[in-house]
Parts: C-alpha cells; sequence; structure tokens
C-alpha cells in the first residue's frame, strides 16, 4: 500500500499513469452517514481526500479535489485498457459509460435518453448554443451574471448568425427571486427564442429561481438553458421538477469527479438540435446517438465520474446542499463581524448559495490571496477589476468547520495589519 505523498505524486503525472502497487483498502471505507452528521462525520468524509490536513482548499466554483474512490476507479480503468487496449477488452469501457448515463439520469431525476456526456459545462453549452437553429430575426435573453463563456458564446455567434442578445442586469446583492422572474417577462418578446442563465453564479453564489424562470419560458415558447456549473454537486438538482430545456454541469467542480467530464440534459422536447460535432463513437441511445459522437473519449475518466456520483449518493444529496450552505452561512457569518470587510454575497440563504465573495476593503486581492494561501495554507480564488472586486471562497463537504474559523480569523488579521 502506498503512502499519501506517493498516491498524489504518482496520480498527478495523469490518468494514464500506471501504479506501482495496487490501492487497497486506503483509505478506510467512508462511514454511513448518521441521521444527524457531526464534524466527526464530515472529518469521516475530508480523509477520503489526498489533501493533508493543515491544507484547506475553499474553491469549488473553479476545482475540486477527487475522493480516493474516484481515483481509484480511474486507475483500474485505465490500468485495465492500457493493458489490454483490443477492442473485445474496450468493450467493458462502453459498458461503463452507458453506467454512468444512467447514474447521471438517475441523479437528475431523467430518463438515460436525454444524457449526453461531454466534457465540461462550456462544451455542453455551446453545443446547444452551435445546435439550435437560430437565424435574424430570432433573439437570445441572457443574464449578465452568467459565465463569461457562456455569454462570449452567444454574443460572438449573435454576430455570425445575425439574431439579437438581450442582456438582464443582476443587481447587487441579490435582489430576491422575484426580480429575476419579473425581469424576464419584461426581456422577453415575440422574438425570444432562448433564455439562458446560471443557476448559482459563480460571481456572488446568487441562486436563481430556476424553476419559476423555466415556467415562465416554457409559456412563451422559449426554450431554457440552466448552466449548472456551479449547482450540479452541491444543489439537489431535480430537473423533472425544473423541466429545462438544456441543463449543463461539470464532473470536476461540485461533484468532485475527474477533469474534462461533463453533462449536458436535453430534454425530449427539445432533442431536434443539430450536432455541432461529428465524428465516431456515439452514445448508444436517445439523443445521445446524434449528440455525442465526438471520437475516442477518457471513459476510465467517464467512469469516475460515475463513482464520483455514487460517492455523493451514498453521502446524501440533501446532506451535501446543507453541509455546505451551513459553512458558507458560517462563513459570511463570521466575515460580517470584521471592520472593514463588504460582503457581496447575500446573507439570506435563500438567495445565496454556496460561493461567498467579499471585498477586503483597500487590501491588495492578490497580494492577500498569495498570503492566505502561503502564510495560513488556505486556497481561495480571487475577483480583479472593478465588479466586484474580492476574495471569494466556496467550501464543500471536504472542509471543515475549523477550516472556516481558520479563513475568518486569518482575514480579521490581515485586515487589521495588512498584507
Amino acid at each position: 500500500m502506498i503512502s499519501r505523498r506517493e498516491f498524489s505524486r504518482l496520480v498527478a503525472f495523469g490518468g494514464s499513469v500506471l501504479l506501482p502497487r495496487e490501492l487497497s483498502a486506503w483509505p478506510a471505507p467512508m462511514a454511513q452517514t448518521p441521521r444527524h452528521p457531526d464534524e466527526r462525520f464530515w472529518t469521516s468524509v475530508r480523509e477520503q481526500f489526498l489533501m493533508p490536513p493543515n491544507l484547506s482548499v475553499m474553491n469549488a466554483a473553479n476545482l475540486c479535489p477527487s475522493p480516493a474512490p474516484v481515483l481509484e476507479a480511474m486507475y483500474r480503468s485505465t490500468k485495465d485498457m492500457d493493458a489490454d487496449p483490443s477492442f473485445d477488452n474496450r468493450q467493458k469501457m462502453s459498458t461503463g459509460k452507458e453506467n454512468a448515463r444512467r447514474l447521471l439520469a438517475e441523479f437528475l431525476r431523467v430518463t438515460p435518453e436525454e444524457i449526453v456526456i461531454t466534457r465540461n459545462t462550456s462544451e455542453a453549452n455551446n453545443i446547444v448554443s452551435s445546435g439550435l437553429d437560430l437565424k435574424p430575426g430570432d433573439e437570445v435573453v441572457i443574464f449578465a451574471d452568467n459565465h463569461p463563456s457562456n455569454n462570449a458564446a452567444w454574443l460572438q455567434k449573435s454576430k455570425r448568425f445575425g439574431y439579437a442578445v438581450t442582456v438582464i442586469a443582476q443587481p447587487n446583492p441579490h435582489p430576491g427571486a422575484d426580480y429575476f422572474v419579473d425581469a424576464a417577462k419584461k426581456a422577453m418578446t415575440s422574438r425570444t427564442r432562448v433564455l439562458a442563465f446560471t443557476h448559482q453564479t459563480s460571481t456572488a453564489g446568487d441562486v436563481l429561481p430556476a424553476s419559476e424562470l423555466c415556467k415562465v419560458a416554457r409559456e412563451r415558447g422559449v426554450l431554457t438553458l440552466v448552466d449548472g456549473a456551479s449547482a450540479l454537486g452541491f444543489i439537489d438538482v431535480d430537473l423533472s421538477a425544473m423541466q429545462p430545456d438544456f441543463y449543463s454541469g461539470s464532473s470536476h467542480k461540485w461533484p468532485c469527479g475527474p477533469k474534462e467530464v461533463g453533462v449536458l440534459f436535453v430534454n425530449a422536447r427539445a432533442q431536434t438540435i443539430h450536432p455541432s460535432i461529428i465524428s465516431a463513437y456515439p452514445g448508444a441511445i436517445g439523443v445521445s446517438r446524434t449528440l455525442e459522437a465526438m471520437g475516442q473519449r477518457d471513459e476510465p475518466a467517464i467512469i469516475g465520474f460515475a463513482e464520483s456520483l455514487t460517492f455523493q449518493t451514498k453521502i446524501g444529496r440533501k446532506v451535501i446542499e446543507e453541509r455546505s450552505r451551513s459553512l458558507s452561512q458560517a462563513l459570511i457569518a463570521g466575515l460580517r463581524r470584521i471592520d472593514g470587510v463588504q460582503l457581496w454575497t447575500h446573507p439570506d440563504p435563500a438567495r445565496s448559495g454556496a460561493v461567498v465573495t467579499f471585498r477586503p476593503g483597500n487590501l491588495d486581492v492578490p497580494k492577500l490571496s498569495a498570503a492566505f494561501y502561503r502564510n495560513d495554507r488556505i486556497g481561495c480564488a480571487t475577483r480583479t477589476g472593478s465588479d466586484r472586486p474580492g476574495i471569494r471562497f466556496s467550501p464543500h463537504i471536504y472542509n471543515t468547520m475549523a477550516e472556516i474559523d481558520r479563513a475568518v480569523v486569518a482575514t480579521a488579521k490581515y485586515m487589521k495589519q495588512g498584507v
């Protein structure tokens, strides 16, 4: 059995590395989720991840670590395929991909025929923006706080295809669910074909009323694309209730899965979308037969994605959402007590999720981030420029309340003494 340090170093070389020994029973299997999970339970969850105890990374909105069961699934599948890359042996990889599709469908409460396995949220969103038959005279309505890559795609393609783009402003702090619904109603016209919005924003952690927005659009015959990159794996997403036309997400963020794997849900009523990539090896059923022919894929990573869904399901999806929200609420409460800190995230848990951004007074943001990591072993994200500049923390299930306290204490220290 290899040590944590050896395992981390070897895995860092890439998914195709062959580790020198089998991954035996390290770490110990995670305990069953108790009725009322306490810090002891969450410590056992943390122990499934490779991060050393003194390192606190709160950047789930960008990249999450994968737990040991996911890494082991990837390793075993990669070793199996590289040991025998024949078509005969690789058939099990196709079976693994279809199993991942089934688990994704269960996770989102839809059917496997509506699931496309992509490489990330950006690819999923672009499949939609490139595949819809939009033309001059049509209109797409987007929200200002959508991920920049999503909005940039709509705007750039509008120049090519001639449709119009309307951008809905998003006031800060979160103005309440009614604002978003009313703003969407006012923005949509008889020309509107698509409404695209983010489930939880990566800017300030605003949670939008997704079901209500989808309902308003559906009543007007408008398609909806919901970017779930910062929601899938955190919010207990139920697409059977939300009823979007398209929903996208990534494995490498809140699901704590492998990199370069994602998902696109395509509602059965919206499956006239055209493929933008035409190649070999499509999915076996439903819309994946036309939208998932992308050539050779990293099936071990897809199998790892399936394992990450199993890992989260074992903990409990509602339990995960409650935990991430409680960590964020504790962080917000602590930051609000520090003189000079300006929160961009709304403190009301009905309006915010698990992304917390704030301006640390007049402190230099990149220097503060570097000090957090160098001196306090805290990893975060930065926001520079004029749009809500500052620090972004996005805690998840591998973080502890002690780490939240550490982040608050460190912030107070630098606000008092500088960096």
